[in-house]
């Protein structure tokens, strides 16, 4: 799905004007963002939690060539899913 089928599919649920809907889901997903970017955790109860991670510095080996670099402490997303997000696409 597609973020203009998601919106659509937002409007027809929530009874709201396409053009609405757009506006919710775009304040969501930056306050999401922002707070992601601020080191904060976003929960959603049965859905699941966003999250960030440090990943540490390392020396990788390049494939084919087994040449050595530097690959770079890095912050990266991590989202575990709810419970009742879990069960309902296992039953699905």
């Amino acid at each position: 799905m597609k973020k203009a089928e998601f919106i659509q599919a937002v409007a027809e649920k929530a009874g709201l004007s396409k053009k609405d809907a757009q506006k919710a889901v775009d304040a969501a997903l930056e306050t999401i963002s922002d707070g992601l970017v601020a080191g904060k955790s976003i929960s959603f109860i049965g859905f699941g939690t966003f999250s960030t991670a440090t990943r540490a510095a390392r020396k990788a080996r390049v494939p084919g060539t087994d040449r050595v670099v530097d690959v770079a402490e890095t912050t990266a997303v991590k989202f575990k899913v709810g419970k009742k997000l879990k069960d309902a696409v296992a039953n699905s």
